[in-house]
């Protein structure tokens, strides 16, 4: 077979990224030069890969300053109303392949960085991810800010500037081991430091009631520096920005605590301070109520809001001076969105400062800050919704307690005064939670202080209103909303999956990019034999490229034409990687049992993190990379399947291995994922889903077919009469055989030999206290999984399949998403205006 194609080859002949002037190929080889010699100092006969790659980092980074500057001016000319997206985690992955496709420089880099004898692949791959973020809520946050440029809205992300983001995941003898991920050793070429703009943020202290106000006193000062990382949209010259906090300890911080002679403990000490911006709790749907996190949640709300309300007061660029002293037109100006419910102490907040600073009556303070914020809620799993004890909180936030309590006690009054007597409609309903320990249900806190409430797929808004806020639903259903999720489509096509995006852009056009709607017009062509052959070519080719990756990195071989069947996202018993586990032994068992029978050959891959400290998610790693040492080497067995575990899955890594799957695992059990965006990007590239119809399965069902996706198991209201019932595991055990077979080996050791009872407890929960049913969905699954087959048996059924997938994924872009965000909960509209580039004179 032809070797095929690298990215920088094929980008050579893409029609879609416009070709590169001369011009730009000089200017970029100059500039580039120029920052080896002058930025780094470094010679060209010492340079490392690291320094081309930063004298290319800032290269790209000179395109972006002047539109960067140029979009705020306009912003403040125009005075629109600004959008903040506040959020504990922003998961960007790499920037400078992201950039040059959004500015339209890939073309012109990657023929300067030939010229100059280098390889922008090579160079692309020096790049550290920038992991602030555990999974799908921080990349979803990711993909919104690219939407925001992209759609000319006035945006700004909010978040922490972590020192150290998600861990480095090393998978030794099996078992899952945590690195520190140390993403700015070599420090961060895209990010500008702001100092000037430093704030203080208040901890600990007492409160103090006289006639003149509320005042919070004796407080522990934090500084919160800002560090701003510019986000273009796509080929429109506007340059958003995404604002990270770190923590900075004040310069007095602690000596006055200290004696003379105590200055070297003191100035140690500030590391306590500087803590709160250090690392990223690692937990993907689960609260863990450590005061460290409460604290980071705090300090990013405090710092925000101080530097919202400076930019509403001034409204005027570069001016210092407040033009707006009346906060009647807060809401008008300002729109605050929260990511989940880790910024929820932006309510009370926004309160403290317009209650007890800016002297507004509370009646009008509540009235503001509900028009201004509102939440997004991410997940139905109750060990995920975060219940502060009031204890911690009061420690910590004496006069942010104070103020919770107020909130509740009105909302409470309203609610008796409309439902007479139901005591156990008020328990319901509080935000505070009576019990031994007495708690603050956040979730309550920011359904009561929104205007608006979305989930995230259609589904996960009905169970949202049907069960978890359904007391707030009866009482205002009009806040309640959906918002599907969505993804960028030129991250999560142009820029991992350039070939395919060839094919399209030559069949349609490149609107697409930024309508991704217009994918629809591939319908027309489902029969078209070039497209299918041209589609089939770039998935082998795809495969190949990642066959030979992992050779490279795991030492792995897998057959690229085998099967590609993927199942990567955070390692969850919800997400039910189990059930995909007991299909490969079922498969291996066969095979065993019939070696002559013709197989469809399979390389099953699995990756993803565990919460270090989520037990049985590591145990399940460790049965994945079990199951994958004995099948791996069965001679029996060979090419016909493979097991490989992914270690270390982050964005870059999916990046490769989304446009070489071909088999989606998309297998929750109904009712628990909320949306998910791992499923769009792969129905996007290529692949087929198997699925549940849970989250946004459900209407990629409805968009493409159920019939061109792999449905199978219980349904939402299934699991419900399960649950009724009583789910009893035992019962699919004793009547299901090949079942039990694959449960009895892996409870009796075949697949840990050395240690015989490594999986007991699995086992133990899979059959005793499995709140996810995997027994319950397995004949329907493996039933479907044979369907799998039968249809990759015929490749040319299988690619039409793939080609209406594609061709019907256009309502999941993430354009799509924050236009609705736009239009009805922000009150904006999207502008196709393009910034004035920094090149044009200003009016």
């Amino acid at each position: 077979m032809a070797k095929p194609l690298t990215d920088g080859e094929r980008r050579k002949q893409i029609s879609v990224r416009g070709l590169a002037g001369l011009g730009d190929v000089a200017e970029v080889r100059k500039s580039f030069n120029r920052h080896l010699h002058f930025t780094l100092v470094k010679d060209r006969n010492v340079a490392t890969r690291r320094d081309y790659y930063l004298a290319l980092a800032h290269t790209v980074r000179d395109h972006l300053v002047g539109r960067w500057i140029r979009t705020q001016q306009h912003y403040y000319e125009r005075d629109p109303k600004r959008i903040y997206y506040l959020s504990l985690e922003f998961y960007m992955g790499r920037t400078l392949q992201n950039t040059m496709v959004n500015l339209g420089l890939q073309n012109a880099c990657d023929e300067a960085i030939y010229q100059l004898g280098l390889d922008l692949e090579e160079l692309e791959e020096i790049e550290e991810d920038a992991g602030l973020g555990n999974g799908g809520l921080g990349r979803l946050a990711a993909c919104f800010l690219d939407s925001m440029a992209t759609l000319g809205l006035a945006a700004y992300g909010y978040g922490i500037r972590y020192e150290f983001g998600i861990f480095n995941q090393k998978i030794v003898n099996g078992w899952q081991v945590e690195e520190a991920d140390d993403w700015l050793r070599y420090g961060n070429p895209w990010e500008k430091a702001r100092p000037e703009y430093m704030l203080p943020v208040h901890f600990y202290g007492r409160v103090e009631h006289s006639p003149e106000g509320v005042c919070w006193l004796d407080t522990q000062v934090v500084l919160a520096m800002p560090y701003d990382t510019p986000v273009p949209g796509y080929k429109n010259d506007t340059v958003n920005t995404m604002r990270l906090w770190s923590a900075k300890a004040p310069n007095d911080f602690k000596l006055h605590d200290f004696n003379v002679g105590g200055y070297i403990e003191a100035v140690l000490d500030r590391n306590l301070a500087e803590n709160i911006s250090r690392v990223l709790y690692p937990n993907d749907n689960f609260f863990e109520g450590k005061e460290l996190r409460l604290k980071q949640e705090y300090f990013v709300v405090a710092a925000t809001l101080q530097d919202i309300i400076r930019r509403f007061k001034s409204s005027k660029f570069g001016c210092r001076d407040p033009v707006r002293t009346s906060f009647e037109t807060f809401p008008d100006k300002v729109a605050i969105q929260l990511n989940d419910t880790h910024p929820a102490l932006a309510i009370p907040e926004l309160m403290r400062i317009l209650v007890d600073v800016e002297k507004v009556d509370w009646d009008k303070a509540w009235e503001i800050t509900r028009k201004t914020c509102a939440y997004t809620n991410h997940t139905v799993l109750p060990e995920a919704l975060e219940r502060w004890p009031v204890s911690m909180f009061e420690k910590l936030l004496p006069r942010h307690l104070e103020i919770v309590y107020a909130i509740n006690q009105r909302h409470l009054d309203h609610v008796a005064a409309l439902f007479p007597g139901d005591v156990d409609r008020l328990r319901r309903m509080s935000v505070i939670e009576e019990g031994d320990c007495k708690r603050i249900n956040m979730a309550h806190l920011c359904v009561i202080g929104s205007h608006a409430v979305n989930g995230v797929a259609r589904i996960h808004s009905e169970i949202v209103k049907q069960s978890v806020f359904k007391d707030f639903y009866e009482l205002e259903p009009e806040k309640f909303q959906n918002k599907t999720n969505g993804i960028t489509p030129r991250r999560w096509l142009l820029l991992c999956n350039p070939g395919l995006a060839d094919i399209i852009v030559e069949r349609i056009g490149e609107g697409f990019l930024t309508d991704l709607s217009q994918l629809k017009e591939l319908l027309q062509l489902l029969s078209d034999e070039a497209l299918i052959r041209d589609v089939a070519q770039v998935k082998q080719e795809n495969k190949v490229k990642f066959s030979a990756f992992l050779e490279k990195e795991y030492g792995v071989k897998a057959n690229p034409s085998s099967m590609f069947d993927v199942h990567v996202k955070r390692i969850h018993e919800y997400k039910r990687q189990l059930l995909n586990c007991l299909h490969v032994v079922t498969l291996y068992n066969r095979i065993k049992k019939d070696p002559a029978q013709a197989f469809v050959p399979r390389t099953v891959m699995i990756g993803g993190k565990a919460a270090p400290g989520y037990h049985m998610a590591k145990m399940i790693i460790k049965l994945v990379t079990s199951i994958g040492d004995v099948v791996n080497h069965d001679p029996v067995v060979g090419d016909r399947l493979k097991v490989i575990f992914l270690e270390n899955y982050r964005v870059s890594l999916a990046e490769k291995v989304i446009p070489a799957a071909d088999l989606s695992q998309q297998i929750s059990t109904a009712g628990t994922e909320a949306s998910g965006t791992g499923n769009m990007k792969f129905m996007l590239n290529g692949a087929l889903t198997i699925g549940t119809m849970d989250g946004a399965n459900v209407e990629m069902a409805e968009e493409a077919g159920a019939e061109n996706l792999f449905i199978f198991g219980l349904r939402v209201e299934d699991v419900e009469a399960l649950d009724q019932k009583g789910y009893n595991a035992r019962e699919y055990y004793d009547s299901l055989p090949e079942l039990r077979q694959a449960v009895d080996q892996i409870s009796s050791g075949f697949f840990s030999p050395k240690e015989p009872d490594c999986f007991k407890g699995v086992v133990d929960m899979l059959l005793n206290h499995d709140r996810f049913k995997v027994f319950a969905d397995y004949e329907a699954y493996v039933e479907c999984q044979a369907r799998v087959d039968q249809l990759y048996r015929n490749p040319k059924e299988w690619t039409k399949k793939v080609i209406r997938n594609i061709a019907c994924s256009g309502k999941f872009s993430s354009d799509r998403t924050i236009t609705e965000y736009a239009r009805d909960i922000w009150g904006v509209e999207p502008s196709a205006l393009k910034t004035p580039p920094p090149s044009l004179p200003r009016d």
